[in-house]
């Protein structure tokens, strides 16, 4: 994790180049939150949140506009740096903590919160999904809740147009059930919001070039897991999943060349291509909340394709 920590630590700065006037953006009421989001978020106001791999803050202050205590923690020096400054100028009071997120969960000791939330490329960067779900469950209240909205395992196996890049969906050299040996990306992490352009750039922020042509001297090491990797990991950490969803689409993020631009900042499959899953979201809560759970009887998890 520590040479991703590098990586990220790179790259910050290119991402944050092409966000302008993120703090008047924040002063005037704006929020880098999506509709899904905010959806399976509810009401947040008085609740304390935990967001995991926040990078630079923004959602994690979009949530604290909506009235909760927010702590944010996020692997990378340059991006907790960035999150302090923007709370700092925006006004918006959050707490920010850099630390390797399975590290942070382990110890947090007695602290609890309500909700922990995460979004949108953090299963690649965790090596043990399994260690990861326990984490989140010592950490959440006994009527907590984990909200993940994440790109789908599948869409990192697609590239330009749609195709297959080679890269597989399975990891058959993991050490473990949910585990991952991880596959170096010598490329380290990419400057994905220049590639997103406005993608990413929500109405009332400004978008600029900034560094056009940016190459990331750190490698990365990457991890694959399966969406059965993923629901079985919280599971076993003793969460029942309430919901599950499939999307069509990617919020913001230009997954790969040629995709379909949607209203509303999303990505589609090229025009011709099948429709496939681009992005998921998992609600779960504690097995001892969950009615059916507690009556010690089975239940379907809940899905849906939208």
């Amino acid at each position: 994790h520590q040479q991703n920590r590098r990586s990220w630590n790179a790259v910050t700065p290119a991402h944050q180049s092409h966000k302008v006037g993120q703090a008047a953006f924040f002063r005037n009421g704006g929020s880098t939150l999506f509709e899904e989001e905010r959806q399976l978020l509810g009401r947040v106001d008085g609740l304390h949140v935990a967001h995991l791999q926040c990078n630079c803050g923004q959602d994690s202050l979009s949530i604290a506009r909506l009235g909760a205590q927010v702590v944010g923690c996020d692997i990378s020096d340059a991006a907790i740096d960035e999150a302090v400054r923007l709370s700092a100028d925006s006004g918006i009071a959050c707490d920010f903590e850099r630390d390797d997120v399975i590290t942070w969960l382990e110890r947090r000791g007695g602290e609890r919160y309500d909700v922990v939330f995460c979004s949108y490329g953090c299963i690649s960067w965790i090596g043990d999904l399994r260690r990861w779900a326990r984490g989140v469950a010592a950490v959440l209240k006994p009527s907590g809740r984990l909200v993940l909205v994440e790109f789908h395992p599948l869409a990192w196996s697609l590239g330009e147009n749609g195709g297959l890049t080679g890269d597989p969906y399975f990891d058959e050299a993991g050490a473990g059930p949910g585990t991952s040996l991880g596959i170096a990306n010598p490329a380290g992490v990419s400057d994905y919001v220049a590639l997103s352009e406005d993608g990413l750039i929500p109405e009332g922020m400004g978008f600029s070039a900034g560094e056009p042509t940016f190459d990331n001297p750190e490698p990365a090491v990457e991890f694959t897991h399966t969406t059965a990797d993923l629901v079985s990991a919280i599971a076993s950490a003793g969460l029942h999943v309430e919901n599950m969803r499939e999307f069509p689409y990617s919020n913001g993020c230009k997954l790969f060349d040629g995709m379909r631009q949607l209203p509303g900042r999303r990505y589609a499959m090229p025009a011709g291509m099948p429709s496939l899953p681009l992005m998921l979201s998992i609600v779960a809560v504690h097995r001892s909340q969950h009615p059916y759970a507690a009556a010690g009887s089975s239940s379907a998890i809940p899905t849906d394709r939208s």
